[in-house]
């Protein structure tokens, strides 16, 4: 029988700890320039709680995704969880039952260290079959880290569920975590700032392999800051380019710009040039697909 985490947590994380009991808030996801981001959320116990009190961990974790975060210490996954501060929160199929299709189409699990090794394999199975009713397409089950033998156990049941689960994909926290014990607080399972960052790390990796973050495209540019020497008294055409953001681009004037020189909506600047050598500036604006825009000086040298 694996043994039931007892928490060794310093008294400032367990203060916080209490005040997880309850459903975690939603982390506000990045902005996806009107792209509608993929609900991500993650299920876990006092191990992973680490990312709700970590900023890093938490914004490594919900790049690319809207992540929700249900963490509570003593979470099982099919049996009463095991009291803490005077509460049991809800368990993992009590968890998915309630929130339904607000858990989104991706879920990761991170529970299993207050669970019991004789009761894991079929926890699984009925874990499974609330998040299959819950309407959850990717689940992702992280292993245990091994401290102690029963674990391992309980970490091929996971392998063995995955098997026959195509929903199912392991994410190998055990493996992934074996040779950094600076990751971790004195048990040798609760984490540090740092091991939150890289369970974070871990976990988004493995969304991205199954493709379930938006991937947002470069901040929008202008390219260069000058345009071609032109010559007075003479037609005078330039073309703008912009970078990043999500085309089609749309130019226009910006708060700079002289009265003999056209832009259109293109970016391509066309003019004829007066009779006055020297330098001047222009002011540029463009803006993307996604409504993002940008402006930018540019010199424009005028020859005789």
């Amino acid at each position: 029988m694996a043994r039931p985490l007892t928490a060794v947590l310093s008294a400032g994380l367990v203060a916080l700890l209490a005040l997880s009991i309850t459903s975690s808030p939603t982390v506000p996801p990045a902005r996806g320039g009107g792209t509608a981001l993929p609900r991500v959320t993650v299920i876990g116990d006092s191990v992973a709680t680490a990312l709700a009190f970590d900023s890093t961990a938490q914004a490594i974790l919900a790049e690319g995704i809207d992540l929700r975060l249900e963490l509570a210490p003593c979470r099982r996954i099919a049996q009463d969880s095991c009291p803490y501060e005077g509460a049991r929160p809800p368990n993992v199929i009590q968890l998915v039952e309630s929130l339904g299709q607000a858990l989104g189409g991706t879920v990761i699990v991170s529970v299993g260290y207050n669970d019991y090794e004789e009761e894991y394999a079929r926890n699984i199975e009925a874990a499974l079959e609330a998040l299959s009713k819950a309407g959850v397409e990717h689940v992702l089950w992280a292993t245990l880290r091994a401290a102690h033998h029963g674990y391992l156990t309980m970490n091929d049941a996971i392998e063995a569920a995955a098997a026959h689960h195509p929903e199912l994909t392991v994410v190998d926290w055990n493996l992934y975590s074996r040779s950094h014990p600076d990751w971790f607080q004195a048990d040798g399972l609760h984490l540090f700032g740092v091991g939150a960052q890289r369970m974070a790390t871990l976990f988004h990796a493995k969304l991205v392999a199954l493709g379930i973050p938006v991937r947002r495209p470069p901040a929008l540019r202008i390219a260069g800051s000058s345009l071609p020497s032109a010559s007075t008294g003479k037609a005078f055409t330039a073309r703008l380019t912009a970078r990043g953001g999500r085309s089609p681009y749309r130019w226009s004037r910006g708060a700079v710009f002289p009265s003999w020189l056209r832009l259109t909506p293109g970016g391509v600047l066309t003019g004829t040039v007066p009779a006055r050598p020297g330098t001047l500036v222009i002011v540029v604006r463009v803006t993307d697909a996604l409504g993002a825009s940008v402006t930018r000086r540019l010199t424009l040298r005028v020859r005789r």
